[in-house]
């Protein structure tokens, strides 16, 4: 673990450099923050490389984390390092002394970090028992990661193949999975470099965000409550939770140590509470949020900047390295990628006065974007024609639109056209009246339309269109096989009316003790859900088992007795055991296959005709060149399998009901 953390240390501390590349006045907490960020993506990327060419060992581990490093070089510029001491001194005069200012401050991150720490401790937990999950949502996905990190450390799987699909590119965004790989690499243990990254990418999201709202409102309040917004997010579930209450049997402490279900995600809502719906279960995006808001961050500034752009072509590096970071995504957070493609397209014609800014950003982001792209879409076995199709509604099933998006997301909608409406006729963050005159010059000198400056009342509104586009977007057309995963777009329309929402909130604040009560009251009602559906996860209510003890024992087994690169039969279910081996398999569980775009029907049944052991067993075990067949309980749960027909076949391993056999190969 101790290796780990000096690998994280080090790529935070390279990417916090990369900072000074392209932004002046950030505090040197955003600067570690965005360096985590960016070091993990930096990291990442030229790990990937390296085990490519070279596998997955201890040199290119180190190697990726002095590249990583390399940033520190720019400390030798005269300009930076002036820039570093100063964010230095201003952090260090902040530690010291006191105040209540300073209080609430450490309060707020220290509430946060603590409330992190307890929930990501619970997306993995192991004992005597097995492996088990506390996160109600992550039954299947935390085998999905466990089988990519898996394939990165024990099955040598570079250049990556899915796992689950074997002989097929792997197109799942696998970032994260490969550098919490090279933790466990260096001796962490898989449950321990999960908590790690996640907690330090979720906290790193936390200060970026609330940056992020302050940027565009000019409110540190608001910016201070978006973390709220989004981490508890949620419809009007709490209240069939007092129902549940109040028609139970349970006094009010027992039934909130043990609450009955989840009140975001179900049967009946649908949206889910970003914690335990979308950071625990989907990591890539807890790498590609927070990378996706830096770049947004950086986009306001050039959209919102009143200065006149200049020609020389360095002022472009600051727009050209956020592109570079950007064009990161595909392998990090492909929805993110597609997120940012629509708002700068948006931006680009509202201010066609800075198209070099956008020109050198979209420079950047192609020349490693497109590569990577390419890669991705060489020899891989999704369908791009499952990924788009109509589909009205996004996933209401048989509700109401309005209700359903008013059951699902609270009070949300109506604060935020409330928000747009008040901050519209205040003028929002309005500016001195210098910077008003300074506007006005400007747009009387040159007189073509295209490249006045937005009025400062309309620059938030137009930043909002392409996030309210993405909603309609949503709404209009499936962007994924599965259409619950437009959730991936979706969640950014959120991000992106919190600034509105949470403003509103802040101005209420300011007001007398009746908008303040109104104010704290409307907090309450919009995180009540989610912050129940967190409590659930932390408190133990949930406890899933994905593997059990043999399970555990049979991987074991496996890694000790076949060779790396073997090819297994197993059941097609998400929780098989050869997750935990790191070796491929044939097919594994069709709902992931589906979700990613994957024809998987004629493997399934070519799958159950070996299990039965039909006449053409052999045919079908030599078509794919299966090497080993595990027979487990899932196995017979989900197929016939024909005792009589593996039993003529060496039997390598065994643990309990598990049993491997060799069919084929070396």
């Amino acid at each position: 673990m101790f290796l780990s953390l000096i690998i994280l240390v080090l790529m935070t501390c390279g990417g916090a450099a990369v900072t000074y590349l392209f932004t002046d006045d950030e505090p040197l907490l955003w600067r570690l923050s965005a360096g985590n960020i960016i070091g993990s993506a930096l990291f990442g990327l030229v790990v990937f490389l390296l085990a490519c060419l070279f596998g997955l060992n201890l040199i290119v581990i180190f190697l990726a984390a002095l590249v990583s490093l390399a940033p520190l070089i720019l400390l030798r510029k005269k300009e930076i390092r002036r820039k570093f001491n100063y964010d230095k001194q201003k952090a260090k005069s902040q530690l010291q002394g006191s105040s209540f200012k300073k209080f609430y401050r450490f309060l707020y991150y220290a509430a946060l970090f603590i409330m992190l720490w307890l929930f990501f401790d619970r997306a993995m937990i192991t004992n005597d028992g097995g492996i088990f999950t506390g996160g109600s949502q992550n039954l299947g996905d935390l085998p999905f990661h466990l089988g990519a990190v898996f394939s990165f450390t024990e099955g040598a799987n570079f250049p990556p193949q899915n796992p689950s699909f074997a002989g097929a590119k792997f197109t799942y965004p696998f970032i994260a999975d490969l550098i919490a790989a090279c933790f466990a690499r260096v001796g962490a243990e898989v449950q321990n470099a999960f908590f790690i990254q996640n907690l330090t990418l979720g906290f790193s999201l936390t200060v970026l965000l609330e940056k992020f709202v302050c940027r565009l409102t000019g409110s540190k309040l608001a910016g201070r409550l978006a973390p709220l917004l989004l981490f508890f997010s949620g419809g009007i579930g709490f209240l069939w939770c007092v129902k549940d209450y109040w028609y139970g049997t349970k006094d009010l402490f027992e039934f909130i140590g043990n609450l009955p279900w989840d009140y975001t995600i179900g049967q009946k809502f649908r949206w889910g509470n970003s914690l335990l719906v979308l950071f625990m279960t989907q990591r890539s995006l807890l790498l590609g949020m927070p990378l996706t808001l830096i770049v947004l961050t950086h986009l306001w500034k050039v959209f919102s900047a009143k200065d006149d752009q200049t020609q020389n072509p360095k002022s472009q590096i600051p727009n050209a390295t956020v592109g570079l970071l950007a064009g990161t995504l595909p392998l990090i957070h492909a929805h993110s990628l597609f997120v940012l493609f629509v708002v700068a397209a948006f931006l680009f014609f509202f201010r066609l006065d800075r198209w070099r800014e956008w020109i050198a950003f979209g420079v950047g982001t192609a020349a490693v974007a497109i590569p990577a792209l390419l890669w991705i879409m060489t020899g891989s076995a999704s369908h791009l024609s499952e990924f788009i199709d109509w589909h009205f509604g996004w996933d209401l099933r048989d509700d109401n639109f309005f209700w359903f998006w008013f059951k699902n997301t609270g009070l949300l909608i109506p604060l935020l056209v409330a928000g747009i409406i008040l901050w519209v006729n205040r003028g929002g963050a309005e500016t001195d009246e210098k910077q008003k005159k300074k506007d006005k010059r400007k747009k009387a000198k040159n007189s073509d339309p295209r490249s006045e400056i937005p009025d400062p009342r309309s620059e938030m509104l137009l930043f909002y269109l392409p996030f309210a586009f993405m909603f309609v977007l949503s709404n209009s057309v499936k962007l994924a096989p599965w259409e619950w995963d437009n959730i991936k777009v979706l969640i950014y329309w959120f991000v992106g009316s919190i600034p509105f929402v949470a403003w509103l909130i802040a101005v209420l604040w300011t007001k007398n003790r009746w908008f303040k009560t109104l104010s704290a009251g409307l907090l309450l009602i919009l995180i009540a859900s989610g912050a129940l559906d967190v409590w659930r996860a932390i408190s133990g209510a949930v406890n899933n088992k994905v593997f059990d003890r043999e399970a555990v024992e049979i991987a074991e087994q496996i890694r000790l007795r076949t060779p790396p690169d073997a090819l297994f039969l197993n059941a097609p279910t998400y929780n098989t055991a050869v997750v935990l081996s790191g070796r491929r398999s044939l097919m594994r569980y069709p709902g992931h296959l589906s979700s990613h775009g994957i024809d998987y029907r004629e493997r399934e049944e070519d799958l159950k005709r070996i299990y039965a052991g039909e006449a053409t067993a052999g045919i079908f075990i030599k078509k794919y060149g299966i090497q080993y067949v595990l027979i487990s309980p899932e196995a017979r749960s989900a197929t016939e399998v024909n005792d009589t027909f593996f039993s003529r076949f060496p039997l390598i391993a065994e643990a309990g009901q598990y049993r491997v056999y060799k069919v084929g190969g070396q």
